[in-house]
């Protein structure tokens, strides 16, 4: 059994999907569509930058849905991958967009306006620089829920953002309360990595975001996917689109619940995990969590040809 996946924020980089643009037409198509539904060039952010306007959340968070989204057409109209081959779909945070995009639960268009609205709406929720990411290395869930637990962090936040992988856990809140936990793992020689990142992300400082896309998503139509997707807030299936617009609207403030969405798929005989998007980093965090899955990225045609060797 196989699943597809579709990266979130952190797999962008200037010039992705170029080879695709350049050699298929529909995907000239998907990025004049941005162009036009977003009022100005995010092709030529996401084939030119420069870096800085790409790394804007506003825009990285459609780019990476306009190149997921165009790599995934190019696969079934031009390579006639076959979708009977896929049981399930799931997207890491902004992903989860692309999911229901290539699903057939979401318009192209929708899910531009969405995305560019919710990165706005996710960076201003927060001043730049009030707020903070770490990724934590090497401790399972239970165990830095343990240490948040015995932490006084007062009137601060310091929370889960997302359970990426067996090791790999992103802590998210404000400045003060990440750089005491920090200051606590340091001292129990935990190693952990400040993130570059615009704004702390699926933690509680996020729901004024949450708050403010809540029309936008309820007055926007979905349909229920034609192929199920595991979300992020419940690691589980919904189908009803009334709730998937309630996951979506949570999952701005709640964590990404990615290690558990990978062994739920595993656990009902999923063998092989394709990315579909710029960069590697899904493939990475499924093999640190099943050690035995089969993974695939796909982001060159030469990608595409060894996969459909690979999975017959």
């Amino acid at each position: 059994m196989t699943a597809l996946l579709f990266p979130g924020q952190g797999s962008q980089l200037v010039g992705m999907g170029t080879e695709f643009y350049q050699n298929f037409n529909l995907v000239k198509n998907f990025f004049k569509e941005a162009d036009e539904k977003l009022g100005y060039s995010l092709s030529k952010i996401i084939l030119e930058g420069p870096e800085n306007d790409l790394m804007l959340t506003q825009n990285t968070q459609p780019a990476i849905l306009t190149v997921s989204c165009s790599i995934f057409k190019v696969l079934t109209d031009e390579f006639n991958f076959d979708l009977n081959k896929i049981q399930y779909f799931a997207g890491h945070s902004l992903g989860e967009y692309s999911a229901l995009v290539c699903s057939d639960s979401l318009t192209f268009k929708d899910s531009l306006y969405l995305l560019h609205e919710r990165g706005k709406a996710m960076q201003n929720a927060v001043p730049i620089g009030k707020g903070s990411m770490i990724a934590v290395l090497g401790l399972k869930t239970n165990e830095i829920k343990d240490l948040l637990g015995k932490i006084d962090f007062k009137d601060g936040v310091c929370e889960i953002a997302n359970d990426n992988a067996e090791g790999q856990i992103i802590i998210s809140g404000d400045c003060d309360s990440v750089n005491l936990f920090q200051k606590e793992l340091k001292s129990k020689k935990i190693k952990s990595i400040p993130l570059k990142v615009s704004a702390p992300f699926h933690c509680s400082l996020m729901k004024v975001a949450s708050e403010n896309m809540k029309n936008k998503i309820n007055q926007t139509t979905f349909s229920a996917p034609k192929i199920e997707i595991v979300n992020n807030v419940t690691a589980g299936i919904e189908k009803d689109p009334n709730e998937i617009k309630k996951l979506l609207i949570r999952q701005i403030y709640s964590t990404v619940n990615w290690r558990e969405s990978m062994l739920n798929m595993s656990k009902n005989g999923v063998k092989n995990f394709i990315e579909i998007g710029p960069g590697k980093v899904l493939s990475g965090m499924v093999k640190r969590t099943i050690s035995e899955a089969k993974t695939f990225s796909i982001n060159s045609i030469a990608d595409i040809k060894n996969l459909k060797d690979a999975i017959k």
